[in-house]
């Protein structure tokens, strides 16, 4: 008798040091901090060059928590938008594959999503039907609400043209 509560006692001391459930709720002996949700994060983009008729920059998601350690996994939504009134302009960005991996974000810090714009003169005007975009509509990984980013230029009305393309948020690199 004694053995078998010494056993079990040592069987549950083991599962609990490793996060498994016992008779209660136990968090994960190495926790993830909270994904982070649309309020907790400032999207913004930032041109990176031109070349061969693309266009390439940033869409970058701060942390403005304050004071919430949040993280972010994987691809956001992107899209152009115009009208004056947030329409969609054409088709949403595809995904270019890249590593996903998890990011802690503390408040002030940020990932970074590279994109790729195919520039909408590339097209004949009867493929395209060139738009007017006002910005961009932005995402964030798992987000239901989106944010409005500033960014003037032309798009193609019509959903077949795929101008954009995004990749995974990951920790920007180093700029010496």
């Amino acid at each position: 008798m004694k053995t078998t509560v010494l056993t079990r006692t040592v069987a549950a001391l083991a599962l609990a040091a490793s996060g498994v459930l016992v008779g209660g709720v136990t968090q994960p002996a190495h926790a993830q901090p909270p994904e982070c949700r649309d309020r907790d994060l400032t999207a913004s983009y930032h041109a990176r060059g031109d070349a061969a008729g693309h266009r390439y920059g940033v869409i970058k998601l701060t942390n403005t928590s304050g004071d919430r350690v949040c993280s972010v996994r994987g691809y956001g939504g992107l899209s152009y938008v115009g009208d004056g009134n947030g329409t969609q302009v054409g088709a949403a960005a595809t995904r270019t594959p890249g590593r996903v991996r998890t990011v802690v974000l503390d408040p002030g810090q940020s990932v970074v999503s590279r994109v790729d714009e195919v520039v909408a003169q590339n097209y004949p005007r009867s493929t395209c039907r060139p738009e007017h975009v006002d910005g961009f509509r932005v995402y964030a990984p798992d987000a239901t609400r989106s944010q409005y980013v500033a960014h003037p230029t032309t798009g193609c009305s019509k959903p077949a043209v795929h101008l954009l393309a995004h990749g995974p948020f990951h920790r920007p690199a180093h700029r010496g």
